[in-house]
């Protein structure tokens, strides 16, 4: 099954120029959703991981059925207010302003094997938030799973030090 015919293509949304991969299709086809999510297990089970993190929101919809496959846990990554208790913050720079993610502060062991899970790599600044507050906690980033890279956007260079797995890319 090629997995990107289940993927749509909408142009200039959220605005003039962007091309946007809607992912929708594919998670509404049971078929192609689930062999998406096997491809990123069988890449998970070879970096013997302990824990999923995934960042808000579609990280949760490709990592928490990974984590449940292989019966470790899942920890969400946030915007504030969105966890009810004792968070890690971190704060980066966008194009266009800045963004907060946030994390349980005991979501984490120190040594833990850590793989993130996300939708979309393009320029990489969610995910290297995220490798942030992961690598304070004492976590180890062990490998990240996408399911569609954007090519060119430098994600893959901007996270250089890390096995990234990605299933597609445009």
């Amino acid at each position: 099954m090629n997995l990107k015919d289940y993927i749509a293509l909408v142009e200039d949304y959220p605005k003039p120029g962007i091309m946007f991969r809607d992912i929708t299709p594919l998670l509404a086809n049971g078929k192609a959703f689930k062999q998406a999510t096997n491809e990123i297990v069988k890449y998970a089970k070879e970096k013997q991981i302990d824990l999923v993190v995934g960042p808000e929101a579609r990280g949760f919809i490709f990592g928490c059925p990974v984590s449940n496959e292989l019966e470790v846990g899942f920890a969400p990554v946030r915007k504030p207010g969105k966890l009810p208790r004792e968070t890690v913050e971190y704060s980066y720079d966008l194009e266009y302003g800045s963004n907060t993610l946030c994390m349980h502060k005991d979501s984490i062991k120190p040594g833990e094997r850590v793989l993130i899970v996300d939708d979309l790599l393009a320029t990489g600044g969610t995910v290297e938030a995220t490798v942030k507050i992961i690598e304070d906690l004492g976590g180890i980033v062990v490998g990240m799973a996408f399911l569609i890279e954007l090519e060119g956007l430098g994600g893959r260079k901007n996270l250089a030090k890390y096995d990234i797995m990605t299933i597609m890319k445009y």
